[in-house]
Parts: structure tokens; sequence; C-alpha cells
């Protein structure tokens, strides 16, 4: 197809089709994630080649990107951390550094892959899924139970310890070599970025509600947090890091948890109003990161690909094998019983979008080839088709 002359019927495709499959995986109790991604894959070069990557997809994807870390910053709450203690802490530390480690040395030192494609590859194992985390461990109505804080504490210390990673590996990318001074300002950026922002973003957001309440403009509240979500992507993007940390600062900024010291006498009305922010935002976020998604599966060429190559099979199989052990061997330690702490391990194992994500920035950047891409998207979904069914084998067996 031309997408000059049939961009709308593209887009219509593209929605449609994301639609399609992700009602499809979600009606099998899988991540409607997985589905997005495969109507990438069946739309693109890899089956029926109908969608080629263009600007236009590209553009609706980099937005998607942004607004899905708005939503993982804005789903934060830093209160849960405290409540699970220091187990929450083990279990996320555990979780982020082991399969790092592992998947860099396995990359570099058993397939002779450069370092800076070493540290992507550790990288993309190193996140755990909210989302998907918590929606097994709601549908078993497991959520408040201990081990359920521990795993969604240990959850959310995991997405800021991979937003960190995944600017300073984007960091890496630019300069193409490992440099302590960079990652030394990189860290110091950070810090800042994430101390400043949310506070510069709660006061701009403090200023949106006070003049939500006393007018009637039409789509105002989420025209402004939309702007407020783009101008922090552009900040960081400025400042010299990923769009995606202004997205998750900004979230993280109007989370119901995040009170700056002058907006305490706020703290009535917050709820109400990060209520109706989810309300009103959460239908762009859903129109928006399918685009992301499916810019996935359109980026992989699975024909390009020599399937009978023990190196793409050897390498799926070895980071496959740290990524689970990784998220598991953290929770061991926890003083709880055998097969709550392997559920607890195992509800760590799902990649989910924020793999996706460290896996796309890795090919965009020309970090990751194809091979290695594909290898590890494989890992991804694998890792987030089997805890769902493993979680509720644990729990029927404990039962």
């Amino acid at each position: 197809m031309e997408h000059q002359s049939n961009i709308f019927l593209i887009l219509l495709l593209v929605l449609f089709s994301a639609k399609l499959f992700g009602e499809i995986f979600r009606k099998l109790s899988l991540p409607p994630v997985l589905g997005e991604l495969l109507a990438g894959i069946i739309l693109g070069p890899s089956a029926l080649g109908w969608v080629e990557l263009n600007e236009v997809l590209k553009l609706l994807a980099e937005i998607g990107i942004i607004l899905l870390l708005f939503e993982v910053g804005f789903e934060t709450d830093i209160k849960r951390l405290m409540q699970a203690g220091w187990m929450s802490v083990v279990v996320a530390l555990a979780g982020f550094v082991l399969p790092f480690i592992l998947g860099a040395l396995v990359a570099y030192f058993l397939f002779d892959l450069d370092l800076i494609v070493s540290l992507f590859v550790g990288g993309t194992i190193t996140a755990t899924s909210i989302g998907i985390t918590v929606r097994v461990l709601k549908d078993l109505g497991k959520r408040e139970t201990l081990e359920g804080e521990i795993v969604v504490g240990a959850a959310v210390l995991d997405d800021i310890l991979g937003v960190i990673l995944l600017a300073v590996l984007y960091e890496f990318s630019k300069s193409n070599h490992v440099s302590f001074v960079e990652v030394s300002k990189v860290m110091l950026f950070i810090v800042g970025f994430f101390i400043l922002a949310p506070i510069f973003a709660k006061i701009i957001a403090i200023l949106i509600q006070r003049y939500h309440a006393s007018n009637e403009i039409p789509g105002f509240l989420p025209t402004s947090i939309f702007m407020l979500v783009l101008f922090f992507g552009w900040l960081a993007t400025a400042l010299g890091a990923p769009e995606i940390l202004g997205g998750f600062a900004a979230g993280l900024a109007l989370s119901r948890r995040f009170f700056i010291p002058f907006g305490m006498a706020l703290a009535a009305q917050d709820v109400g109003f990060t209520r109706r922010i989810e309300e009103e935002i959460t239908p762009l976020v859903h129109l928006f990161t399918p685009f992301f998604f499916v810019a996935v599966g359109l980026s992989m060429n699975l024909r390009q690909i020599d399937w009978s190559s023990p190196t793409i099979w050897g390498l799926f199989g070895a980071v496959l094998l740290v990524a689970i052990l990784g998220k598991v061997i953290g929770s061991m330690v926890l003083p709880l019983s055998w097969k709550k702490r392997l559920i607890v391990g195992v509800a760590m194992v799902p990649r989910g979008e924020v793999g996706l994500i460290f896996a796309e920035m890795g090919r965009t950047n020309a970090i990751l080839d194809n091979v290695v891409y594909s290898a590890l998207v494989l890992v991804i979904v694998v890792t987030t088709i089997l805890p769902p069914f493993l979680i509720k084998l644990l729990y029927k067996e404990e039962r």
C-alpha cells in the first residue's frame, strides 16, 4: 500500500486489527498487548506486507509511548512500597540487578555481542509489567494479600529503576561507549528531573484544577493534561533524555499519592480530581498506545531471520532462562512459605509493554540488529504469556 494515498485506510486497518486481536487475546485470558503485537506482525513484512512503518505511524507510536509511561507514572503509588517494606525493596533490587547483569554477561561472553548491545539485552529483561501483574492478582482475588502488596510495591520500584536505566542506556547509545562521567551526568540529570519536574507538573496541575472548577469549556481537562504530557515529553528530549521520562514524571506528579507541601490544602479535592483525570485521559491512552505495539510488530521482519540458525534460538533460550531466574531468585530470601515466595517471583516475571519499550529503543537507535531484536521480542512474549498461567496453578495447588 502507498501510505500517501491510503493513510486513512492504513490507520483504520491498524486500529481495527489492534482492537480485534487484543480482544481475542483478552477472551483467551492473555494480555491484550500481545494481540496488538501480533496484529503488527501479521500486517507488516513478516506476513501480509499490507502496511509499512511510515512517518505518520512512527509519530503516533511516539505519542503512544509517552502516554503509556504517563499511565505508569500516574498509577505509581510510593506508599505501597513503604507498606510492603524491605521485602518489596529486596525483590525489586534483586529482580532488577540480576537479570541485567546476567543478561549482559550472557550476551557479551557467550554470544560475543558488542558491549552496548549486551547492555540493551540485559536492560530489556529487567522490567516488570505492573499492569499485567496487578490484573492477574485482581482476577484471582489476591491483590490485597501480603504477597500481592510485596509484588505491587516491588513492581513500582522496578519501573522507576527501569526508567532510570533506560535513560542511561539512551545516553550510551548516543555516545556509543560506556563512560563513568556520562553516567554520572545522566544520573544527576535524572535525580534533578525526578525531583523538580513532578513538583513543577504538580503546580501546573493545581492551576488546571482551579481553572477547571470555574470554567465550562468542553474537553478542557483532557486537552490540558495531554498538553502537559507533551510539554514534559518535549522538555525531557530538549534536556537530552528520552521523551518517555517526561511522560513518566508528569504521570507521577498527577498521581493521588504525590503532594507538595503548599498543595496539601487541596488534598481533599485531589482524590476526586485525579479520578476525573483518569476518566478523561484513559480513552486517549487506549487510542494511542495500540499504535506503539502494532509499530513494534510492523518493525519486525521475521522473513529475514534464518530460523534454522542456532544463534537466534541459543540467544532466545539463554536470555529466557536468566530472565526468569533473575526475577525468581530474589524472592527466595523472603520469610514466607516456599510457595508464596515462588508466587512473588513468578509474578515479577511478566515483561509486557515495558520490555518492548527497551527493545524498541535499541532497534530504533540501530543498536539491536534484526536477529537480537527478534530474539528479545520472543523472550518478552514468552515471559508475558507464561506467568499468568503459573500463578493460577500455584494458587490452585495452595488451596
